[in-house]
């Protein structure tokens, strides 16, 4: 497999990650009354949004074709996910907080140890550094319950 190969693939699994957590925002958001959480989980899939659009460019950029979903496993883990997710605030931002921490920081980090050029590298840390705020925002409201 070429290096440009293996960077399209890596920015992919990243950029089907991040679809993952905009879809698991989107559960929470459907089960969040409370307006101003509500907003605070708008804002960061929002974010999370744009993250999906830089890491597509950089893949088509590369000359590959970006993943435009979280994939079967993505949608197995959803579904899953979905089904055991909690509808009061806490549980709903405790849950959130998890997946930030465990996917949207560490086995992102883990993923993009090796092989990126640094471009995608550069692109790959906003995505990672965007997940560690938004898990601080998260750590912060939880506090205030």
């Amino acid at each position: 497999m070429e290096d440009k190969e293996i960077v399209v693939e890596e920015l992919n699994t990243l950029l089907r990650g991040t679809y993952m957590g905009i879809r698991a925002f989107e559960h929470h958001i459907q089960n969040l009354d409370e307006p101003e959480l509500k907003r605070t989980f708008q804002s960061i899939q929002q974010e999370a949004k744009l993250n999906a659009q830089k890491l597509a460019e950089r893949i088509q950029n590369l000359n590959g074709v970006p993943a435009n979903s979280e994939g079967v496993t993505g949608t197995m883990h959803g579904f899953m996910h979905k089904v055991r997710l909690s509808n009061d605030p806490e549980g709903i931002l405790k849950d959130a907080l998890q997946g930030l921490e465990k996917y949207g920081v560490e086995y992102s980090e883990e993923l993009v140890k090796g092989d990126l050029d640094s471009e995608s590298r550069k692109i790959a840390e906003e995505v990672i550094d965007t997940s560690r705020r938004h898990a601080e925002v998260i750590r912060n409201v939880l506090k205030q319950i």
